[in-house]
């Protein structure tokens, strides 16, 4: 039996209770991975609330990215061995101490990235990944703006950004978070509790606008997110911390020919082939030291139900992670 942390039904943290679960062997094309460090990201609070559909009745195990030992393999897994460090993001069940699951998930660790790095950092360097690269491929030169720069995917791509030679602008809540964001690769930084981050973004490019707005934030900044975008901008929705986005209308998107899409991670990471390669471009990155992962806060296991507090609250900065 192996500790994990469900969420009885949907609601806020209270639902989260400890629960002793059986440990299955490795069926064909699986591995059983002993954790050894636990992602904490908002997906999970989309989860737990009931935000997002819940695969299974109660009982929901959370969390969606982590990184451990592989203690046994399953018939016909080939490219992976016993006692081989692995890091893998997919939705739910990463919140225990062991577990069993499809083995093409998993990516192997180079020595020089570390367990708590690598779990910090799957989930949210990945999704900055498919922002840049594949939901819209920012240009060297070009001025974008990203929003939550301050938060776990936000340092992760205001580094990145910059390595490309982009100019990012970010929004983050008060000066503390402002100035983490600046030490992160942002160009420009608006404190969107003290500033108008449309009049600002106006006054930073000269009227001209940004090529593209990253929009992990929903509802409070998604009329502005428009806003701010040149002609044929692109809008890359790609959270709801705020709240869903509930009037969208595709007339927003002929005031300036713009271009809409609301990306999922999992459906990238469902290709072998792209997780690989994402991940050592991730990976790459971390050792070269253009990208630096900040694990701002750490909880244990059994108190999960503290960390999603903290998220919630937006009292947290960079990546949070549980130990077992």
């Amino acid at each position: 039996m192996v500790l994990a942390i469900a969420a009885q039904k949907p609601g806020g943290p209270e639902v989260l209770h400890a629960r002793d679960l059986p440990l299955p062997e490795p069926g064909p094309g699986e591995a059983l991975v002993r954790h050894r460090a636990i992602g904490v990201n908002f997906i999970d609070i989309y989860f737990r609330s009931g935000l997002y559909p819940w695969p299974v009745e109660r009982d929901l195990v959370l969390g969606s990215e982590a990184a451990g030992v592989i203690e046994a393999l399953g018939e016909g897994v080939e490219d992976l061995e016993v006692g081989q460090r692995v890091a893998y993001t997919i939705p739910n069940g990463a919140y225990t101490e062991a577990r069993v699951l499809e083995a093409r998930h998993l990516v192997p660790l180079p020595d020089a990235i570390s367990d708590e790095v690598a779990a910090a950092s799957m989930l949210k360097g990945l999704t900055a990944r498919y922002l840049l690269h594949d939901s819209y491929p920012a240009q060297k030169g070009e001025t974008v703006l990203f929003h939550a720069a301050a938060g776990g995917v936000g340092l992760i791509a205001g580094q990145w950004l910059a390595a490309m030679g982009v100019n990012a602008i970010g929004t983050a809540g008060g000066a503390e978070k402002c100035a983490l964001a600046r030490e992160h690769g942002y160009a420009h930084v608006i404190d969107y509790k003290a500033e108008d981050f449309v009049a600002r973004v106006r006054e930073i490019t000269g009227g001209a606008g940004v090529a593209a707005s990253y929009d992990s934030v929903g509802r409070d900044t998604y009329p502005g997110s428009l806003e701010v975008l040149k002609t044929f901008g692109h809008f890359v929705s790609f959270g709801q911390s705020s709240g869903p986005v509930t009037d969208f209308s595709l007339a927003d998107l002929a005031k300036g020919s713009f271009t809409a899409t609301r990306p999922v991670l999992f459906h990238f990471t469902n290709d072998r082939q792209w997780l690989l390669k994402a991940a050592g471009e991730l990976f790459d990155l971390i050792e070269s030291g253009s990208i630096r992962i900040n694990i701002n806060q750490r909880f244990t296991l059994a108190k999960a139900a503290e960390a999603h507090r903290a998220l919630e609250a937006r009292k947290t900065t960079g990546s949070t992670i549980l130990i077992p």
